[in-house]
């Protein structure tokens, strides 16, 4: 055999392992905001890595035969025909134990210096949703800590409450009241477009003490892009369904919906949704109820996801579309008044303004009873607040009023409650009987 012949010979007998394939696409147009790529076969919610820099991109819609990636981060140095590439580790999201009291981004990047994430399981960002009859009812108590809560908006296990405010009136306090003083297992903390000296502070000031070791904190700068502050909820969303699946009862605190709401709305805005109501496409509102339903508990774990969702009244405008969206969808919603806060009155709560919609089903009906008495007592006193002031009012005319006038100095006592000073539950509802009763 000649030496060409026995080249051959090795050649054909070699086996060479098959290259991995990857189908790609090239960069048509970018405006700034938007990649329209050609040649792109995938899902909506896929990744893409976008030029020889691998800038990360998701796929949010079509056009024209094209498809539509924005950037999960500013995108520079893109040029046409730039190649696409897909990005094999999208789509799955880290949980475990080795996230607790980590700080990470949207992209579940550690942001605390404790080197990378140890997980022991990966799950899908966008899980099967629990059915209805796979949901477990709400008919045990969260305690909060906070007297004003416990007491008068008690919370349940498995509920969705909103906390409904403006800027400057105690929401971050109350936040990091509930955070470290909940009965809970699990605190996952989605701090969601504030801004990052504001992160730093909460963390640093709210979080200490034994909390920060049940807590995670997601943490996505409003100098990140639109795209990643839904990405953030969605992150905290499935870790939080990862620890109910184990049986654990998880308080999810989303800081803010407004914010998640607002980068959904730029990309239905981006991929050419039309606007609705106030400039709302209506999937960015859809979103409310999307997020809300992952909530709840879970019949054949046990476990269950209080959810605590902050929604910001821009100007104090409780018709906000967000405002009503939310309020729809949750089991109640908490409202603080600028007013109140303006009293010095913290909790800023607007009593009169909020509701639990599952307190009648997680305390004892003397508890309840305690309850209806005091928010109308405090109703009393604020309808009649301007009358008294003005020497109007003749005591005697009105026994109820009477009663709520002697009593007004310790009903706001009783509603006021210290920054770093806890209030067990039981003491909560105890003193609330005992102050009101007849």
């Amino acid at each position: 055999m000649t030496v060409t012949g026995a080249i051959a010979a090795l050649a054909s007998a070699a086996e060479v392992p098959g290259l991995p394939l990857r189908r790609g696409g090239r960069v048509m147009a970018f405006d700034g905001s938007t990649i329209e790529a050609l040649g792109i076969d995938a899902a909506i919610g896929s990744r893409g890595l976008i030029g020889p820099q691998r800038q990360a991109a998701e796929l949010i819609g079509f056009r024209d035969g094209r498809a539509l990636f924005m950037g999960l981060s500013p995108l520079a140095g893109v040029v046409p025909g730039a190649l696409v590439l897909p990005d094999d580790d999208a789509g799955t999201i880290a949980c475990g134990n080795g996230v607790l009291g980590r700080v990470i981004d949207a992209m579940g990047r550690p942001l605390d210096g404790r080197g990378p994430i140890v997980a022991a399981t990966m799950r899908p960002a966008s899980p099967a949703m629990l059915g209805p009859a796979d949901r477990l009812r709400v008919t045990r108590p969260l305690a909060t800590g906070v007297r004003a809560i416990d007491g008068l908006l008690s919370f349940g296990i498995g509920q969705r409450i909103g906390i409904m405010a403006g800027t400057g009136v105690g929401k971050s306090v109350l936040l990091g009241q509930i955070t470290r003083w909940a009965s809970a297992d699990i605190v996952i903390m989605a701090l969601i477009g504030e801004r990052g000296r504001e992160i730093t502070d909460f963390i640093e000031t709210e979080l200490v003490g034994p909390a920060r070791a049940r807590t995670i904190v997601v943490a996505v700068p409003a100098s990140d892009a639109p795209l990643l502050r839904v990405r953030g909820a969605m992150r905290a969303f499935a870790m939080a369904e990862h620890f109910r699946d184990g049986g654990s009862q998880v308080l999810l605190i989303l800081d803010s919906l407004s914010r998640v709401v607002h980068g959904a709305r730029e990309v239905a805005l981006a991929r050419g949704e039309n606007a609705g109501g106030r400039g709302y496409p209506p999937s960015s509102l859809a979103l409310i109820a999307g997020l809300a339903e992952r909530a709840g508990g879970d019949r054949r774990s046990g476990g269950a996801i209080t959810l605590v969702a902050t929604v910001l009244a821009e100007s104090d405008d409780r018709a906000d579309p967000v405002v009503d969206a939310a309020r729809g969808v949750m089991d109640g919603h908490v409202l603080l008044s600028r007013k109140l806060a303006g009293r010095g009155q913290y909790p800023a709560i607007d009593l009169a303004a909020s509701a639990s919609r599952v307190m009648a089903d997680v305390v004892s009906t003397e508890h309840l009873v305690a309850a209806a008495r005091f928010r109308r007592l405090s109703s009393l006193i604020d309808d009649n607040r301007d009358l008294v002031l003005m020497g109007a009012y003749a005591p005697g005319s009105d026994a109820e009023l009477d009663t709520a006038l002697a009593l007004a100095p310790r009903l706001e006592a009783w509603r006021s409650q210290p920054r770093h000073s806890a209030a067990a539950w039981d003491d909560s509802a105890a003193s609330l009987v005992a102050l009101v009763a007849p």
